[in-house]
């Protein structure tokens, strides 16, 4: 039987910085989610600023305008600019597929909306897929929290010879029977 060990704040906000990737998050969420004060979050906040400066990492903390986001170093941009172009020039992958398809249909959209759609998250593939220039930001929803709305960009449209999204083809059209079916 594993023993109970004490929690370590600092790897637990480590990876709630993770998961919030761009967007961030505020300290006074983290000590929501953790059940701490703000004041023990800062602290934390502290010690993980100092760990990144002090460690031989390629992240950073930043805290722009009150939320807290890991970021790569600025020493790493010549290293990521390669990755990202590099991936710029290989073929899409069935996730980037599927999720370019979710934005062209349903533009503008949001993250929430693709993962909800698609099932899993869509952070990372947003990301690839904004590195690829076929979509883009297309303001924010006025939904709480203003998540940002991406929709397909001109190079989407070169890339699938499309000059509108008129010529995408129509979705097949389920009725709820249908849909039953499929899980009997």
């Amino acid at each position: 039987m594993s023993e109970l060990r004490e929690i370590d704040y600092e790897a637990v906000v480590e990876s709630l910085l993770y998961v919030a990737g761009d967007e961030g998050v505020k300290p006074e969420t983290i000590a929501y989610v953790i059940d701490k004060t703000k004041e023990d979050v800062m602290a934390l906040l502290v010690n993980l600023t100092h760990r990144y400066e002090s460690e031989h990492s390629g992240l950073e903390l930043v805290n722009y305008g009150g939320s807290y986001k890991l970021v790569t170093k600025q020493l790493m941009a010549p290293f990521v600019k390669k990755l990202l172009h590099e991936e710029k020039n290989n073929a899409l992958s069935q996730s980037a597929l599927e999720t370019l398809a979710i934005i062209a249909y349903k533009q503008p959209i949001t993250r929430v909306e693709i993962e909800e759609l698609r099932g899993v998250g869509a952070e990372m593939m947003l990301k690839k897929l904004l590195a690829k220039g076929l979509i883009k930001e297309a303001g924010r929803s006025e939904a709480p929290g203003r998540p940002i709305l991406y929709e397909v960009t001109e190079e989407f449209m070169d890339s699938f010879k499309l000059e509108n999204l008129d010529e995408l083809p129509d979705l097949p059209q389920y009725s709820k029977k249908d849909n039953e079916s499929l899980f009997d």
